[in-house]
């Protein structure tokens, strides 16, 4: 399936692309023949993405926080290209904090990015799309507590949330236009500028290992692949759904007694033996 030809000639637009699982999606995007086009608030990031990838990218910075500089870069790549086949919503922004701790402008500081940015580039794109009469696809990049919520990272799990939300919503309002709506939710893929914020010691970064039943962290190429699967013709009957990808983690966690893997053999045989004395 992932041979030269799977996305030939599609134009993907990817927020955050230049950096990050944005950059590595799109790398994959171009090895599999289509032309892309990067957005991020910061030029030079972009311009050095751009140069460093092997393939047609088009760049243009973007504040998804504003609706006019998403009106004016989602023209610019439909003046360069000609149009628009794929939009990923991969923009995002996070940090851990105790949640009484947050000031408005901290809580603002990710919904603003994450819930709204998505939502303004959806809506631009969106409208574009039904206007034009033309089918599209949207990946959105949520994450594995998106369903769950999770303490310590509030303001994200809402966000990410009302991107789960808004990618079901429409998974059924704007098919009778053509459009698709998927997302992949993510467990632990490290990135230097989200890492750092989320898992500032060793210590924490192997207590979140820990937490995955395959005791390592995912891979950009796994998750990259995946996308490109999601957007590629072959996914076309799949539509407002969310693929985890994240080892298992959200899993172990829901299971109530799956703390008991910490159990040791010896432990294992005491409680065995306690449990059939409590039988007699």
């Amino acid at each position: 399936m992932f041979d030269a030809s799977l996305l030939k000639d599609k134009v993907i637009l990817i927020t955050g692309g230049g950096t990050g699982l944005g950059r590595a999606m799109g790398e994959r995007f171009l090895e599999l023949g289509a032309r892309l086009a990067i957005t991020s608030r910061r030029e030079e990031v972009l311009a050095k993405a751009a140069s460093e990838m092997d393939g047609e990218v088009f760049y243009k910075s973007c504040d998804v926080r504003d609706p006019q500089q998403i009106a004016d870069m989602v023209s610019a790549v439909e003046q360069h290209y000609g149009r628009i086949d794929v939009l990923i919503n991969n923009a995002a922004g996070n940090f851990a904090s105790p949640t009484e701790n947050l000031s408005p402008r901290a809580v603002d500081a990710v919904l603003n990015i994450v819930l709204h940015g998505t939502f303004y580039t959806t809506l631009e794109v969106g409208k574009r799309w039904i206007e034009q009469g033309v089918s599209g696809t949207m990946l959105n990049i949520v994450t594995s507590y998106a369903s769950t919520g999770s303490a310590f990272v509030v303001p994200s799990a809402a966000a990410k949330a009302g991107v789960l939300a808004l990618t079901r919503s429409l998974a059924v309002e704007w098919a009778r236009h053509g459009i698709r709506q998927v997302a992949i939710a993510p467990g632990l893929f490290p990135t230097d500028g989200a890492w750092s914020r989320l898992a500032p010691t060793p210590e924490l970064s192997e207590k979140l290992l820990n937490r995955v039943p395959l005791r390592r962290v995912g891979e950009k190429d796994e998750l990259a692949n995946l996308a490109a699967y999601l957007i590629s013709d072959y996914a076309g009957y799949i539509n407002g759904e969310v693929v985890t990808i994240d080892g298992g983690e959200w899993l172990q966690g829901a299971g109530q007694f799956n703390d008991l893997l910490e159990v040791t053999n010896e432990q294992w045989i005491d409680l065995t033996d306690l449990s059939r004395k409590g039988k007699s």
